[in-house]
């Protein structure tokens, strides 16, 4: 959420930024609605003292015996009284309309993030490993030979509709290995503190990283009023919902392996073959949270951890740096990964980092106590994958394949398969 008083007082450099996003003129609407409530709460503190002084002079009133005196002051005090519960109501009501305004707007964009519409306008910063050079025509993952008998689509149809999959045996196995390979990474060489959350929230915790009041639509909901996580961003960023911490505690880094869900309500007819876009997915999700004057520090440190998980699995990536107009909406800057998949023989995305300044921070009221004294500031927070699960097996079984229709796996994963080292063409790990 903006700061109204930033607003108040440069509404031409909020407006300057916030045309970067698409979006003209965004202070008027705001200034209407806080001038009217300041109005309205002047109005109720001036008719408040009225009140006050008329109740003042009623008691003087009636013990001088003045009848008509006492009767006008006190139809004064029940009028005024009036005219603030009528004043404090209104500015209640515009000051919820501000907020649930302030509440839909993007967060303002970094003065060094690229001017731009969509993926297009996207600028690559970093790009690691070779593609390989395959001497046949590669396959993508779900028609890999090895890949079939774990990876079924039809039975998962059967079961809960389409964008869902049920993984068996060997798919299972090295799904799970992935998980496990990088969340220990991330703990044992990255020092992200690993936490287990639940994936049922209230409520508050969505408006708290922006997935509410604006985007309800991509997430489910139960018949009970929990949401569904759309990613582990969402409980783990609210650990510091409300709270003030020490200084010196931050930063803050967490980690959390989870399930994810994401009705994709905005993504019709994206991506729908094999497990690159799915309703249920798991992911291990990175966040911190910092001082202010190290978080743009902080985001290229964790889209270094992300970009190391992939480097150790010997995935060919690219980074690159989002445009005004492909940024997430909570996003100050943003690095998408973006993994070679040579069954698509194209980069996708597997991981976005971002910054997002102090905006999830105000809608948590989540702050820390300077060292130095001072009253409480507001923490800044970042997010990030690292790295989501099924898209990072689609990669390894697609940089893996083999023209028989086996699977090379990464030498990381050995461990954690038993010493296990291939996926054979009918589906078994050897």
């Amino acid at each position: 959420m903006h700061d109204i008083r930033a607003i108040r007082e440069n509404p031409d450099a909020f407006d300057a930024a916030m045309a970067r996003r698409g979006i003209e003129n965004a202070s008027a609407e705001i200034l209407e609605l806080d001038e009217a409530r300041r109005a309205r709460i002047h109005a109720a503190e001036t008719a408040q003292a009225d009140q006050n002084k008329a109740s003042k002079e009623v008691g003087a009133a009636k013990a001088r015996g003045d009848e008509a005196e006492f009767e006008r002051l006190r139809a004064l005090v029940g009028e005024k009284k009036a005219e603030v519960a009528e004043m404090q109501a209104e500015a209640k009501e515009l000051d919820q309309q501000l907020a649930d305004l302030l509440m839909r707007l993007p967060n303002l964009p970094m003065d060094d993030v690229p001017e731009g519409e969509d993926e297009k306008d996207n600028v690559e910063i970093h790009r690691w490993g070779t593609p390989a050079d395959l001497d046949f025509a590669p396959k993508e993952h779900f028609e890999i030979a090895g890949v079939k008998p774990g990876m079924d689509f039809e039975m998962a149809a059967k079961l809960s509709g389409s964008r869902f999959v049920v993984l068996q045996g060997a798919m299972a196995r090295i799904h799970r290995a992935l998980a496990q390979f990088m969340i220990d990474t991330h703990v044992e060489e990255n020092g992200l503190l690993e936490t287990w959350t639940p994936v049922l929230v209230r409520d508050e915790m969505m408006y708290g990283t922006g997935q509410l009041p604006k985007f309800g639509e991509d997430s489910y909901k139960t018949t009970n009023g929990w949401w569904l996580v759309p990613t582990a961003e969402v409980t783990l960023t609210n650990l510091v919902n409300g709270e003030t911490v020490e200084e010196a505690a931050l930063p803050l880094r967490y980690a959390a392996h989870t399930q994810c869900f994401r009705s994709e309500a905005g993504s019709a007819g994206k991506d729908t073959a094999g497990m690159l876009r799915q309703h249920q997915f798991e992911k291990v999700e990175m966040v911190s949270i910092t001082h202010p004057d190290r978080s743009r520090d902080e985001l290229d440190r964790m889209t270094g951890c992300a970009q190391g998980i992939l480097e150790k699995l010997g995935l060919p990536y690219r980074t690159v740096v989002l445009c005004t107009g492909d940024m997430g909406f909570g996003a100050r800057r943003t690095h998408d990964i973006e993994v070679w998949l040579p069954g698509q023989n194209t980069y996708r995305e597997i991981s976005s980092v971002s910054v997002c300044g102090d905006f999830q921070a105000r809608r948590m009221n989540a702050r820390f106590k300077p060292e130095a004294g001072g009253k409480p500031q507001f923490v800044h927070t970042l997010n990030g994958s690292g790295l989501a699960v099924g898209r990072c097996l689609i990669a390894v079984l697609e940089n893996g394949q083999q023209e028989d229709g086996s699977v090379k796996l990464p030498e990381v994963l050995h461990p954690y398969l038993r010493g296990k080292t291939m996926l054979q063409a009918d589906g078994t790990l050897a």
